[in-house]
């Protein structure tokens, strides 16, 4: 449907109607006068009387047109789309993924296929992020160096698309789990209190950067931002040999007692995923004890028109003048004829 922001714009309308009313007429100026020696040619013309009448009444139409057309444009017209549902607040949440070389070991099982664990990880963070619905949703990627890769924002399918294009070792081969949190810190402090939580997810020990994760887990529970962190893989280690990739059971790298530590200091909860099973039922656990809470609002996308009658409105202006032009010149060049004869 059409509807006008400026509705009050149409109290215009009669504006030009009570000029003419209210303001006196022009008075008529005699300070001087144009001499034309051929006025008794001009005068034996035929008047055109009714010819001058049409054209008064069409010049007439065509100004009142103009005037509202620009009424119009003034008063913003604009098409409203269908009502469309909205959450208008919810949840700031930031994803922090590990992005080591660690995070290739194919120890994760898709239908008997061994597959890394980054694969996992994103096919299971995307499901997660696309039902975040409310909820403003960040990204930080983080190996020897951690870097934001999504601002906070509503637009889950450019989160999505971050994770799909992540890539193992692309910030460094080593952990910083520590500058992981600062910088997701950094990012969700201003945000409002109690609705802010950060997801860590990691392989590995922390082996880089420049904070260490519990002091930065300490500067984080004074922000008010939970962390639920999660230890990925197995527990085994993978080598390879000339007969490829073999299982190795035994110490594992991941230092699950940061990790740990990092929660309970937050008031967040640490959980173990050692398969694919166990990493979807932690995001299952998370969605639990981080519900969506966006309230519904309905907003109507609009475009706006104005520029319509605007155009319309400086056509006939334009118009207007090219016939008041068109209607002087031949007077003028038929005088210059008859006083050149």
């Amino acid at each position: 449907m059409i509807d006008f922001g400026l509705p009050w714009a149409f109290v215009l309308l009669p504006l030009p109607l009570l000029v003419w009313w209210l303001l006196p007429p022009a008075q008529e100026s005699r300070a001087g006068a144009l001499r034309v020696p051929f006025y008794a040619a001009l005068s034996r013309l035929p008047s055109g009387a009714a010819g001058g009448a049409a054209r008064a009444r069409t010049l007439l139409a065509l100004k009142v047109a103009a005037w509202l057309l620009l009424v119009i444009a003034a008063a913003q017209p604009r098409w409203l789309g269908e009502p469309q549902s909205v959450a208008s607040h919810g949840r700031d949440l930031m994803l922090a993924l590990d992005l080591s070389g660690s995070m290739a070991t194919p120890d994760f099982d898709v239908s008997g296929q061994s597959v890394d664990r980054l694969t996992v990880v994103n096919a299971v963070a995307r499901n997660f992020v696309e039902q975040r619905e409310g909820d403003r949703v960040g990204l930080v990627l983080f190996g020897t160096r951690a870097y934001l890769q999504a601002p906070l924002t509503f637009d889950r399918s450019t989160v999505v698309q971050m994770l799909d294009e992540a890539e193992i070792g692309l910030p460094g081969e080593e952990t910083a789990i520590g500058d992981a949190i600062g910088l997701a810190v950094k990012h969700l402090r201003d945000r409002p209190a109690e609705e802010r939580v950060l997801v860590l997810l990691s392989d590995g020990a922390n082996n880089a950067g420049v904070l260490d994760p519990e002091k930065a887990a300490e500067i984080a529970a004074r922000e008010k931002i939970r962390i639920h962190s999660i230890g990925i893989g197995s527990g085994d280690q993978f080598v390879r040999t000339p007969f490829g990739v073999q299982r190795v059971g035994g110490g594992a790298e991941l230092d699950e007692t940061a990790l740990r530590r990092v929660a309970e200091i937050t008031g967040g909860t640490y959980f173990r995923a050692r398969d694919t099973e166990g990493l979807i039922s932690v995001y299952r656990q998370i969605d639990a004890l981080e519900p969506t809470e966006g309230e519904q609002a309905t907003v109507r996308p609009t475009a706006s028109l104005f520029h319509y009658p605007l155009g319309a409105s400086l056509a006939l202006a334009g118009l207007l003048l090219g016939w008041r032009m068109a209607s002087e010149l031949p007077f003028l060049s038929g005088g210059e004829r008859m006083a050149r004869s």
